[in-house]
């Protein structure tokens, strides 16, 4: 008797204990799915929100909203379900276009909608989702945009996150020129602080089998590969890539191959960050009507602000070689822009082509071209024996070894 008397209690601390694990599950789900939210709105390039939510203790359910920050070019919405468990939390859902926008462009999809399935460790807070996409065709008048064969898998956890996508193929039509590529692969990996205030993307983009036709011009190439490293820190945001180019062929002969390795840096940290929280609330009232020198002239002090540390672009490597034009480019430069002064600049002139040579006159620079030519001497009229050759920004002028740049149409055959 004595033992059957402890069988209840037993029975119902268990009950509780389970009861409680499944609320600590739902209520840990719903704090990093809002966290991860408010770190990529942070990040101002996409506007993000949720509608029907609805939170319980076994389940929960809702739709997230993606849409660019101005415009309403596309509206994806993601609906998901999630079913706690006492270790994982499972996690389906689809993806749609949302119906409610509509514009010149047409999307034909598959009747059911691309679904995505992931796992929620709530103990280690890591997420690993996959989505596979179903054929998918984009018209725009006689433009027509075909994507085959996509899956993407998101792996990681708060801070921390990985992004692998692969596209078998994607074919661009327009009239009687056509672009495509494929296979295409994306390897990312994006590492933050709470906020988004610091952080750090590497990105690893391949695209092999790309071919253009056209009536005039017909290129294959091998492959293309993209490293770019973007940095947030205290001071300032970086951006550094290299670009490979394989062989890319035209007419049977190498047209080019080789590769371009360059840096922006110097863009204000402080001023990129109000930037873009200026940028969300004018989002946020709408933006109908505005247009973009209405913008540009919204957002003036925080991009005078932007330039202030002189921000500069860097050619650090550039190394291409074209046999079949009998040419080769190597050296490297760099390109600053002058600080000095910024209340004479008006952002919004940068509509107008007499507003923008007052932004080109702050630009200063050089690139040394090793090895020139003698063909590209012969163009620009310099010695044959030419070795180097030296180009000199100054004020937005460019000079090289020391006179005026000729006018190039008159000396290209």
């Amino acid at each position: 008797m004595r033992k059957e008397r402890l069988i209840v209690p037993v029975v119902v601390a268990v009950a509780v204990a389970w009861a409680v694990a499944q609320t600590i599950a739902s209520l840990m789900f719903e704090r990093e799915l809002a966290r991860a939210i408010q770190d990529l709105q942070a990040r101002g390039e996409l506007s993000i929100w949720r509608s029907e939510t609805d939170q319980g203790w076994l389940t929960s359910t809702g739709v997230i909203h993606l849409a660019p920050l101005f415009g309403d070019g596309w509206h994806l919405d993601i609906s998901y379900r999630a079913r706690h468990g006492l270790l994982s939390t499972r996690m389906d859902g689809y993806l749609q276009q949302h119906r409610e926008r509509t514009g010149q462009a047409r999307v034909e999809i598959a009747r059911k909608p691309p679904a995505w399935e992931a796992r929620y460790h709530p103990l280690s807070g890591t997420f690993d989702g996959t989505l596979k996409l179903s054929p998918l065709v984009l018209r725009q008048e006689e433009r027509t945009l075909a994507l085959h064969g996509a899956r993407l898998a998101l792996q990681g956890k708060f801070g921390d996150w990985k992004l692998h996508a692969r596209l078998e193929s994607a074919r661009l039509d327009d009239g009687d020129t056509t672009l495509e590529a494929g296979p295409v692969t994306l390897e990312s990996r994006y590492t933050y602080i709470d906020g988004a205030y610091h952080f750090t993307q590497r990105d690893l983009l391949k695209v092999n089998g790309v071919h253009w036709r056209s009536p005039s011009l017909e290129l294959d190439a091998d492959e293309l590969v993209l490293h770019s490293k973007t940095d947030l820190d205290e001071q300032e945001l970086r951006i550094r890539s290299e670009l490979s180019l394989g062989k890319v062929m035209s007419a049977d002969q190498v047209l080019m191959t080789g590769k371009v390795v360059g840096e922006l840096s110097r863009i204000n940290a402080d001023a990129l960050r109000s930037l873009l929280n200026h940028l969300k609330v004018e989002a946020a009232r709408g933006g109908t009507g505005v247009t973009r020198r209405d913008l540009l002239s919204l957002l003036t002090p925080q991009i005078r602000a932007l330039m202030g540390d002189s921000p500069r672009l860097d050619l650090l490597e550039v190394d291409l070689d074209s046999p079949m034009l009998g040419l080769s480019l190597e050296g490297e430069g760099a390109l600053i822009f002058d600080a000095r002064d910024l209340e004479g600049l008006e952002p919004e002139a940068l509509e107008t082509s007499e507003g923008r040579s007052a932004w080109r006159e702050r630009l200063d620079g050089d690139f040394l071209w090793r090895d020139l030519p003698a063909v590209v001497a012969l163009w620009l009229g310099l010695p044959l024996d030419t070795e180097d050759m030296q180009i000199d920004v100054v004020r937005g002028k460019v000079r090289i070894n020391g006179r005026p740049l000729p006018s190039l149409s008159q000396r290209l055959p």
